[in-house]
């Protein structure tokens, strides 16, 4: 072995050393790394009873937005005022579509809640041969983003007075088109970008609603 291999060979074994008990050689070029990654709490605020706040309305479930899944948050729901809805079902989904639209409270986008669910979606009445328990939005279900139609379903199913039980709910547009009918899974509220942009058709002779007399 040559004087010059030998040195050749040490100068690798020292450099060897230096990366290894140093780690990343330090650099003059600035490194942007991004902002360290935040964390969300979804920690749903408290609610006040009932009365204590001064709303009359009624305790109920909206499904919200947080860390990319659906969270439900107790909210006090004041009745729609100002609206001629005669059928209750309707009453009661049009005050929980207001609740999904309205903005936010400190507290909950301090918790990482928001909705997308855009501003104008009403409730109507359905039409004569739907089944019972059909909401006919403003707009057709399927125009809905999907997460927007994932928080409308399932705080529409957590309601009794618009889902029966742990039934789908049964959604309509403001056309002639059939109502169809979606279910709020576990699937459905870890990741609401996934529900069915067409829900199943129901069946118009079951349960059907009969003509409103005028």
């Amino acid at each position: 072995m040559t004087r010059l291999t030998r040195v050749r060979r040490a100068a690798v074994a020292v450099s060897l050393l230096v990366l290894t008990g140093c780690g990343i050689r330090a650099t003059t070029v600035p490194v942007d790394v991004g902002p360290a990654p935040s964390r969300v709490s979804c920690d749903t605020p408290e609610q006040p009873r009932a009365g204590q706040s001064g709303v009359q309305g009624f305790r109920a479930t909206v499904e919200l937005v947080c860390g990319s899944q659906l969270v439900g948050v107790e909210r006090i729901v004041p009745v729609p005022e100002k609206r001629q809805l005669r059928d209750p079902v309707a009453l009661v989904a049009q005050a929980l579509l207001e609740q999904l639209e309205r903005q936010s409270s400190g507290e909950e986008r301090d918790a990482g809640f928001t909705s997308v669910v855009p501003q104008g979606l009403s409730a109507g009445a359905p039409r004569p041969g739907d089944a019972t328990g059909t909401v006919r939005l403003s707009r057709k279900p399927e125009d809905l983003e999907p997460v927007a139609l994932a928080q409308v379903v399932c705080t529409l199913a957590s309601s009794d007075a618009v889902s029966a039980g742990a039934g789908p709910v049964v959604l309509g547009g403001p056309d002639a088109d059939p109502p169809r009918a979606w279910e709020c899974t576990d699937a459905v509220r870890s990741r609401p970008e996934s529900i069915p942009t067409l829900g199943e058709l129901v069946d118009p002779t079951a349960g059907a609603t009969a003509p409103t007399p005028s």
